[in-house]
């Protein structure tokens, strides 16, 4: 099981809007252009990267996808913050 797992995300305050990000990168828009675009997130300053970071670091909904989804392929979740775009890079 991974002890620690590297991401990059997307915050925003709508649902309507996450969805749309997940649209355009599914037509092959750049996840960092994306971040720098549209996160409300300090980390989207980064691209949205926020390095490594230990199981149970984050809210519980975003730490199920970051240590259980798929690597590399964009996951859509909310949480009390709102809506993330989250990108797994890997796990260690």
């Amino acid at each position: 099981m991974a002890a620690t797992a590297h991401a990059l995300h997307i915050l925003v305050k709508h649902k309507e809007i996450a969805e749309d990000i997940m649209q355009q990168l599914a037509k092959g828009a750049k996840f960092q252009n994306l971040a720098k675009k549209y996160s409300t997130c300090p980390s989207g300053k980064k691209g949205g990267d926020l390095g490594e970071f230990r199981r149970g670091q984050m809210v519980p909904q975003f730490d199920k996808v970051a240590f259980t989804g798929a690597i590399l392929e964009p996951h859509l979740v909310k949480t009390k913050f709102g809506w993330h775009v989250i990108k797994v890079l890997y796990r260690t």
